[in-house]
């Protein structure tokens, strides 16, 4: 089974080496978790779910991943626009995770709204991911 934090690591390295989200960001927008003094715009990592579904080839693996895209500009644009980049940098992607094998992406769920209470826009993007290990 592909531990979470090497799938992780290989969505962070892919989602980090992506400029033109890097732009959107400002750069140093990606965090594994948000700081009170974090810089908006930013993407955090939200809960993984790990899942055997037995599928009877042993060495299958299956995860939820979400992320999450904080914003607090005027208007849903910037979070849409942010939103848009890690879908094209990740949907269908293949991804090798260590020396376990590869991992394909897919793209379940996206939504943005506006969260009233904490007063920023809130983008949320949940990957399946299916490892495939290596025999």
């Amino acid at each position: 089974m592909t531990a979470p934090g090497d799938l992780l690591q290989a969505l962070f390295l892919r989602l980090k080496s992506d400029k033109s989200l890097s732009a959107l960001l400002g750069g140093a927008g990606l965090l594994e978790r948000a700081t009170e003094n974090a810089a908006f715009p930013y993407v955090t990592f939200g809960q993984t779910s790990a899942f055997d579904w037995d599928t009877g080839a042993e060495n299958d693996d299956d995860q939820l991943i979400t992320l999450h895209v904080w914003s607090k500009a005027h208007g849903e644009d910037e979070t849409l626009a942010i939103m848009a980049a890690i879908k094209a940098r990740l949907a269908n992607a293949a991804l090798v995770v260590g020396r376990r094998g590869k991992t394909r992406l897919s793209l379940e769920f996206s939504e943005a709204r506006y969260d009233e209470d904490l007063l920023v826009h809130h983008g949320l993007l949940r990957f399946r991911a299916l490892t495939q290990e290596n025999a």
